[in-house]
């Protein structure tokens, strides 16, 4: 249970200070513990950080699932613009996804290749889940063929990449305005109208 702890507690902190700005002295107060306590379950920060991490990217990928299994059956249209609008949703009342953000753009130095590496293999899985569901809705005539479906899978991913950097930077008016633009453009090149 503490290890857990420690680890909500260091992420709360990870997402609003970042690594550097974090200790563990702060952790080990919030927690109720003396900071060496710490150390029973992790050998330091960078073992806590990078644990986190990986609770989170486990979390961020069961976000995207669930997303695919519960929405299958709406309209790409939707199914798109949905996913792009839960994940601005998702920002805006998560922790898990500000944290994510956060160290996808601003890993610390140190660790830049293993954090990396997770944010990759998490891109890379993304684009994997959307590959299908592109290519079903090309081959089944709902979306343009002129372009293939990695490519617009690729396209979709810059969409959410700019909401992203928006969410981060410029707040959720700011992050609205992005999402409505782009979406817009995007989807007037992938539909077939």
């Amino acid at each position: 249970m503490t290890s857990n702890r420690i680890k909500e507690v260091a992420l709360n902190h990870f997402t609003k200070n970042g690594y550097e700005g974090t200790s563990m002295a702060q952790i080990a107060d919030e927690v109720g513990i003396k900071k060496q306590s710490i150390y029973t379950h992790f050998k330091g920060k960078d073992e806590l950080f990078l644990q986190v991490c990986s609770d989170v990217f486990d979390d961020e990928l069961r976000f995207v699932i669930d997303f695919i299994e519960n929405n299958t059956t709406r309209p790409i249209e939707d199914f798109l613009f949905g996913f792009l609008s839960d994940y601005k949703d998702r920002y805006e009342k998560n922790d898990n996804t500000k944290f994510w953000l956060r160290i996808s753009f601003f890993p610390p130095t140190h660790l830049y290749e293993q954090v990396m590496k997770s944010v990759y293999e998490y891109l890379d899985q993304l684009e994997e889940l959307l590959f299908p569901i592109m290519e079903k809705a090309m081959k089944d005539g709902k979306i343009s063929s002129t372009t293939d479906a990695k490519r617009a899978v690729a396209a979709f991913l810059g969409v959410l990449d700019g909401i992203l950097v928006e969410m981060l930077y410029g707040g959720p008016e700011r992050s609205l305005k992005r999402l409505d633009a782009s979406w817009y453009v995007y989807w007037r090149g992938l539909s077939k109208n």
